[in-house]
């Protein structure tokens, strides 16, 4: 007898659906799974075995054969226990054959039938809906993330026979709603405000430039000054979540199996801070079956490089092309996979090895030799790439007063979002641009088209700074910030100003 299930499989942060088809035959008693399967796909037939038998429907010595079509994609985890199970019954005609029609199935089982939880739910029910599937039956405990999508009907299950029993019409399993809108209304507040950081107003100022427009960022100063505090208050003073950046970065988060239990959606942005010892692969993706890295769990959101010349060369400049195109792109000999990685990155770094250079109170004990050569592990791509650089200062004894003000990072947050939708009018045609920090030199021509004493500001700067022509679009787009900030429908000398003091690795030498 020959049974088809529908189910679904991740590939990359996206899902496909998989036709399940069992087939029991006379012959010598046998259980295969052919089409790609992996590991933890060929053992769930011993966890399938064991769960039926266990939830009182015996197995007659069958021949047993299960495809996965498409057969030439490999397809990995547990999720196919469940349909395994579903299409094994079937086949025995223990369930109905049209019961199974427009359902989908996904879920991990237990030897007991217990079902447990199975990464990528979010991009399950979305694949369910463009393939116009009614219905989806999971674990409970991914229901409502998957229920977050909308138009299809979520039915969540603890256990094998509630899903027999729904199949069969003896006992419905109620369905999951959720609403995102209103889940996004409660969003949570990010820990630590910028009020609690003493002093440093220049570079408060940066981080709410670099918030406004997306903008990488460099804080360059000894230790204690402050780095590490204020780049962990940055997600604080960025823009809300909508339904769809929360919705990009909830799947990333799922199929990683990162997603906060109980939490269907993501209600604030992702901060992620890897170690220095983070591997190429750890930070952008990969692996024997790739999973998003670093960048990609930090999609819409800040991903923070502390210390930043301790990392290995070689990881740094992978970052290179997602900071540029805003994806991750993996080319492997059997598959070929993108990751988004939209992200906002504050790097760290000390000026010299130990960390004083340029302190004030001549502390540093390195020589002009060892600083060049520090500086150097990062190169000068990576560098231009990043927006701004500035530069934090010891803080005085005077600025460690508390004044006893507080909700600073709502006040910037406010006028961060301001400046914000500013630029979603202004890119409102170009789905793919969300802020000034994603424009090319197409949209830097049409909004950022520089006035002759602009123009003559900027010349002068790149010939005495030796700027390149990436460093001079950089200016450009910070300058455009700084103008929505103040609401300025043009870039003005003061606006390109400002940008240029933000490339202080630019306007000084190390020695």
């Amino acid at each position: 007898m020959l049974a088809q299930v529908t189910s679904a499989a991740i590939h990359g942060v996206e899902s496909y659906l998989v036709r399940v088809e069992v087939n029991l035959s006379p012959g010598i008693p046998s259980f295969s799974v052919v089409g790609l399967a992996e590991g933890a796909v060929r053992e769930g037939r011993e966890r399938v075995w064991a769960a039926v038998q266990n939830s009182g429907f015996p197995i007659p010595p069958r021949k047993i054969t299960v495809n996965l079509a498409p057969a030439d994609v490999r397809k990995e985890g547990s999720a196919f226990d469940l349909p395994l199970a579903i299409g094994l019954l079937a086949g025995l005609d223990q369930l109905p054959r049209e019961g199974l029609q427009g359902k989908a199935f996904v879920g991990e089982l237990g030897l007991d039938g217990l079902l447990r939880p199975v990464r990528g739910a979010l991009a399950i029910a979305e694949a369910c809906r463009r393939a116009g599937i009614a219905t989806l039956v999971l674990p409970r405990e991914n229901a409502r993330e998957a229920a977050v999508v909308g138009q299809v009907e979520v039915l969540g299950a603890t256990h094998l026979l509630a899903v027999l029993s729904h199949v069969n019409g003896t006992r419905p399993l109620a369905p999951t709603a959720v609403d995102a809108s209103s889940l996004l209304e409660k969003s949570g507040r990010c820990a630590g405000d910028l009020s609690e950081v003493r002093g440093q107003g220049h570079v408060k100022r940066a981080l709410e430039v670099a918030a406004a427009g997306g903008h990488n960022i460099l804080l360059l100063g000894p230790p204690g000054s402050g780095k590490t505090m204020l780049a962990r208050r940055l997600p604080g003073i960025l823009p809300p979540l909508n339904l769809e950046e929360a919705m990009e970065a909830t799947r990333v988060h799922s199929v990683a199996g990162l997603l906060p239990p109980g939490e269907p959606l993501l209600r604030v942005r992702p901060f992620r801070a890897p170690h220095h010892t983070v591997s190429d692969a750890g930070l952008v993706g990969g692996g024997r079956i790739p999973r998003p890295g670093e960048a990609s769990l930090a999609h819409n959101g800040v991903l923070f490089l502390d210390e930043l010349p301790e990392y290995r060369r070689n990881v740094l400049e992978a970052l290179r092309q997602p900071m540029e195109d805003g994806e991750v792109h993996l080319a492997r000999a059997q598959v070929s996979l993108r990751f988004p990685s939209r992200f906002a990155l504050v790097a760290a770094m000390n000026p010299c090895p130990c960390g004083f250079f340029g302190d004030g109170l001549d502390r540093c004990t390195c020589d002009p030799a060892q600083v060049v050569r520090y500086l150097a592990r990062v190169s000068g791509p990576l560098l231009d790439r990043i927006d701004i650089h500035v530069p934090v200062v010891r803080v005085p004894f005077q600025d460690m007063k508390d004044d006893g003000r507080r909700g600073e990072s709502d006040r910037v947050r406010h006028r961060v979002t301001r400046a914000r939708k500013l630029q979603e009018a202004r890119f409102g045609e170009d789905p793919a641009i969300h802020c000034n920090g994603q424009m090319g030199p197409r949209e830097l021509r049409r909004f950022c088209r520089p006035s002759r004493e602009v123009a003559a500001l900027l010349q002068k700067a790149m010939s005495s700074l030796g700027l390149s022509a990436r460093a001079y679009h950089r200016i450009l787009k910070v300058a455009r910030t700084i103008a929505d900030l103040e609401g300025a429908p043009e870039v003005a000398p003061r606006h390109i100003g400002e940008a240029i003091q933000y490339r202080s690795l630019d306007r000084q030498s190390p020695v």
